[in-house]
């Protein structure tokens, strides 16, 4: 199934980087105006100038945001301030981080990974995606020609046989090791290619599950369209023919998915005057004090009861209370979505939210409507409400491996924003660089 490669990874020289946390940075699609200042202060060479380069209005066709990356990244090969791996290499990194007070640490494998149509059914995404980040990204591979940040790929590792060769080139120390913002990176560079083809062999009978990054890999699948139409006898190994992911066992203790819940703002009354009664219609609808004692662990066994499926309202009618909401019958809410979707994708509390609550009874575009927010914390999501930033709010279960996983095997996809894996990848520990490769063919 999937065809799993080393590469010529280009990584960032420690003679000019002396410490790592002072370069990396958070994928494009999180980046606020103030972390993007804060992230360029910190270092001449940070990578957020090359991930996440800014318009100006004098922007044209010779001279633009992606232009400008793809200088930048000259640049600094330069003036050898990013250098490629002499040998071929797959990398081990390990990510400690916490999340609600609790402890994780997640091993990923970086390759590049062969790219493949969906229909083929070697990767397999779950979340639908929108088409600006896509051109967006489309846009920075044509200029940059390189991949600037993985693709979180899931895969099973049922008999821990990737688990235990990992475990093996490990035992060295690790070339990065680096603590930033409460969180520690660790980065092993394999180059021994009888490890290497152990490694990457154990993944031609897997296929490989989308975590996150959905918008990155159907780029680089866009891309490699542009370029075969282009040039129809591409060799098939070219660069551009390969993507490059961080590969995470689906068992991984610290595989962490967090639900998005919704924040809806700038809703007229009359669209919330009669949404309690309209919810009757198909809800079981409970009320339960927010400052009840143990409030929270009432609702979360509510949440969590098999065969039912439930969510969670704030901010209708005040914020004294939180409202459980029950669905009494899924077959009447599974003919209101639509008919191509799976029963799994149907039973999902996200789908029972998207398409019964947010569009039939409120008349929202849950695609694309500016009104709706996400957010990953649920005490965060309460303040929020509280403070009258939003008037309302829809607080998820999180989504199961297995279950992500199902939906994938399916071919369905869930609807957009249903998972949030954290912590989120960052940007800046290797690139794949297509001419990379080229340059350093034997």
């Amino acid at each position: 199934m999937a065809e799993v490669r080393a590469f010529h990874g280009l990584r960032y020289n420690p003679m000019f980087v002396d410490d790592m946390a002072d370069v990396i940075c958070p994928p494009y699609d999180i980046i606020s105006p103030e972390q993007e200042k804060a992230l360029k202060e910190r270092s001449p060479y940070n990578y957020i100038r090359l991930e996440y380069s800014q318009p100006t209005p004098q922007d044209n066709i010779v001279d633009n945001r992606y232009t400008r990356a793809a200088a930048i990244l000259e640049k600094w090969i330069g003036e050898r301030v990013m250098t490629a791996e002499k040998k071929t290499a797959i990398y081990i990194h390990d990510h400690y981080f916490s999340v609600f007070g609790k402890q994780y640490k997640r091993r990923g494998i970086i390759a590049r990974v062969r790219l493949e149509e969906w229909d083929r059914m070697v990767i397999r995404p779950h979340e639908g995606t929108l088409s600006e980040p896509k051109r967006d990204r489309i846009n920075l591979i044509s200029a940059v020609r390189a991949n600037t940040s993985p693709v979180y790929g899931l895969y099973q590792d049922i008999e821990k046989d990737v688990s235990r060769l990992l475990e093996l080139q490990t035992e060295s120390k690790p070339v990065v090791s680096m603590n930033i913002e409460g969180e520690r990176h660790e980065l092993w560079v394999v180059t021994d290619e009888p490890a290497i083809s152990k490694i990457t062999a154990l993944f031609d009978k897997k296929p490989i599950y989308i975590a996150d990054g959905h918008h990155r890999y159907e780029s680089a699948l866009t891309y490699r369209r542009e370029r075969l139409a282009g040039n129809p006898q591409l060799p098939s190994d070219d660069p551009v023919n390969f993507v490059m992911m961080t590969l995470v066992d689906f068992a991984d203790p610290g595989l962490v998915v967090l639900p998005a819940h919704r924040l809806l703002g700038g809703m007229d009354a009359s669209t919330l005057s009669n949404l309690k009664t309209k919810l009757a219609s198909f809800f079981d609808v409970t009320t339960i004090p927010a400052k009840l004692p143990g409030a929270w662990e009432t609702l979360d066994k509510a949440l969590k009861e098999e065969g039912k499926i439930r969510l969670v309202m704030y901010g209708l009618g005040g914020t004294e209370n939180f409202t459980l909401l029950t669905l009494r019958e899924v077959e009447t809410a599974s003919n209101l979505m639509p008919y191509f979707h799976s029963d799994i994708y149907k039973k999902l509390d996200v789908s029972v939210l998207d398409h019964i609550i947010l569009e039939e009874l409120m008349g929202l575009k849950t695609v694309e409507d500016p009104r709706i927010a996400f957010n990953f914390d649920r005490n965060d999501v309460v303040s929020r409400v509280k403070s009258g930033e939003f008037q309302l709010a829809f607080i998820l279960n999180p989504m199961k491996a297995e279950v992500i996983k199902a939906i994938s095997d399916v071919s369905d996809r869930m609807p957009r924003k249903s998972t949030y894996f954290f912590p989120k990848l960052p940007s800046g520990l290797v690139v794949y660089r297509f001419d990379s490769e080229a340059s350093t063919k034997k």
